[in-house]
């Protein structure tokens, strides 16, 4: 199951890529850093090329990110995504998505979205922006009525702050993009990723 394979590894780097010629070399070291997910944005015309050349690669499990409309969904999957991410709560999206038996975390602020979660049937969403919308205090504020459910804090996070929101036992995952800077991948810096990554595999390691 997605959400099993992404609370053991407790880390989801969310990646935006200029050109698709930087995914292999990304795969790769997500792969030698430790960690085989990568949640693709939708925020850069690169994106579903580059989830295809990443989905090529049966050791990374790989996810579309900012999916804002049924036509991404649908696009992600033709090019190999095996889970959904958005950054709020679009009905039509998560309703297709259960539909067609495709994971998705949708973006939740608040108890309304999460009641709306719920009443889609589902036990794990996104809570974004994560810092901007109080960090970890507001995240067990508005989690305490909702006992089953688990979150992906996103949106803020680093390393400074991981253990604030790994320590919280609703917190199924963090995601991030420190671990994946788009400078050093624009750069082809990839040495320097993989060390990142690593460096963040091992933090989340022992918290």
């Amino acid at each position: 199951m997605i959400l099993d394979k992404l609370a053991l590894h407790r880390l989801v780097p969310v990646i935006a890529l200029q050109e698709s010629s930087h995914a292999a070399p990304l795969a790769d070291a997500l792969l030698a850093g430790g960690l085989p997910v990568a949640e693709v944005t939708f925020r850069t015309p690169a994106a579903a090329e580059s989830i295809r050349i990443m989905a090529e690669r049966p050791d990374l499990l790989v996810g579309a990110g900012t999916v804002l409309k049924v036509d991404q969904v649908k696009q992600a999957v033709d090019n190999g995504a095996k889970f959904m991410v958005s950054p709020g709560f679009n009905p039509r999206v998560v309703a297709y998505c259960i539909e067609n038996s495709i994971p998705i975390t949708p973006g939740i602020s608040n108890p309304t979205d999460i009641e709306m979660a719920l009443e889609f049937g589902l036990t794990c969403v996104k809570f974004f922006p994560a810092e901007a919308m109080g960090g970890i205090k507001t995240l067990k504020a508005i989690s305490a009525p909702y006992g089953g459910l688990r979150f992906i804090p996103t949106g803020g996070i680093t390393e400074k702050n991981l253990a604030d929101y790994l320590g919280f036992s609703r917190v199924l995952a963090c995601g991030g993009s420190w671990m994946v800077p788009s400078d050093k991948i624009g750069a082809g810096r990839f040495d320097e990723v993989t060390a990142l990554i690593a460096s963040a595999v091992q933090l989340a390691k022992t918290l």
